[in-house]
């Protein structure tokens, strides 16, 4: 594979990146994790035009999510910040209009962390992740996260979205990965409980939560990388770890197939997708070489290719438009949102 890079802007602790599909275009979403910091989108060819979605009275950006049902529309995290206690962590919505980018808040949700959108039965449903109930400061990991769920009406701008607690117990609640089972999406979360499969309702069942993987899992991504029908899962351990694995499905039970061989810190980035036509996983370290790498396997064999060194990618995203690949980049280390075209 080749990897060209382009620098899109320079962004102090660049942490978030998504995208979304509005008609024919895409937009490239990137925002900081440090407070009253802006959040910006890049469209147009090689996405030169960047337009402010949010202004400098917010922040703490980690995750930007787009509705599959509302054109122009997503949910966003903002002011996540570890040090600060009590929490003021929010879930906004944002929309596209004639007039630019329009952002409110939907409720507070103390160190919302991770959060995703399922579509499933005609209805929208929201899944949240609390990385911990309440902290003492950066360092104090005594009281557990907790998933919640709620179903998003239709009308946000005078319904309220009413939550309830679906999981508790899971200490240092930070991966997440949108996955499917048995032909119905579902969510993947990672935390010191290990990783736990959170399915939605469908045809009057409740909510399913089913834990799959033991270990103190920090990240998590699935992909079926060696086209054996079984999707293998991808891993960073421990909490921001210094160790990334792929677990393969053997008699029933998740073994460890790979270890990446390279002296890492602060793993932090992970995505399952496709590029060049091949499944694979892409990662992103934030310490010592501060790499982002692809893995895929080939000729029996995984193989790894160095994207950028240097960058430390916070976060992750990958683009497939109009017959191109892309690789957005939180290049965190570097304080860059960037972009990487993906070519054989």
């Amino acid at each position: 594979m080749k990897f060209t890079k382009t620098h899109l802007d320079d962004i102090v602790r660049c942490y978030c990146t998504s995208h979304m599909e509005i008609g024919d275009n895409v937009y490239a979403f990137f925002a900081s994790e440090n407070p009253d910091s802006q959040c910006y989108s890049y469209t147009g060819e090689y996405f030169a035009k960047k337009e402010t979605v949010w202004e400098g009275d917010r922040g703490g950006c980690m995750s930007i999510i787009p509705f599959q049902t509302r054109t122009g529309e997503f949910l966003a995290v903002n002011e996540f910040y570890l040090k600060v206690s009590p929490s003021a962590a929010k879930l906004v919505w944002g929309r596209k209009t004639e007039n630019g980018w329009q952002v409110r808040n939907l409720f507070n949700l103390p160190y919302l962390h991770r959060f995703d959108i399922y579509h499933v039965d005609d209805k929208d449903y929201v899944i949240c992740a609390v990385i911990a109930r309440d902290k003492r400061d950066k360092e104090d990991w005594t009281r557990p996260g907790q998933i919640y769920v709620g179903e998003i009406p239709a009308d946000l701008e005078n319904e309220n979205v009413v939550l309830r607690q679906l999981g508790d117990g899971y200490y240092r609640n930070h991966g997440y990965s949108r996955g499917s089972f048995e032909g119905r999406v579902c969510g993947y979360f990672g935390s010191d409980y290990g990783v736990v499969r959170v399915t939605p309702p469908h045809d009057g069942e409740d909510w399913k939560v089913t834990r799959i993987l033991e270990g103190n899992i920090s990240e998590i991504a699935l992909a079926d990388i060696d086209g054996d029908g079984a999707e293998e899962i991808m891993t960073i351990e421990p909490f921001h770890g210094n160790t990334i694995n792929v677990y393969k499905l053997k008699d029933g039970k998740y073994e460890v197939d790979y270890t990446y061989p390279n002296r890492i810190d602060f793993a932090h980035a992970l995505v399952g997708t496709t590029l060049c036509g091949r499944p694979c996983f892409v990662a992103g370290i934030r310490r010592i070489d501060c790499e982002c790498f692809v893995l895929t396997w080939e000729d029996g064999a995984y193989k790894v290719h160095t994207v950028d060194r240097g960058g430390g990618p916070a976060n992750l995203d990958v683009i497939h438009h109009h017959g191109k690949e892309y690789i957005l980049a939180a290049n965190h280390t570097r304080n860059e949102a960037a972009f990487y075209e993906v070519t054989e």
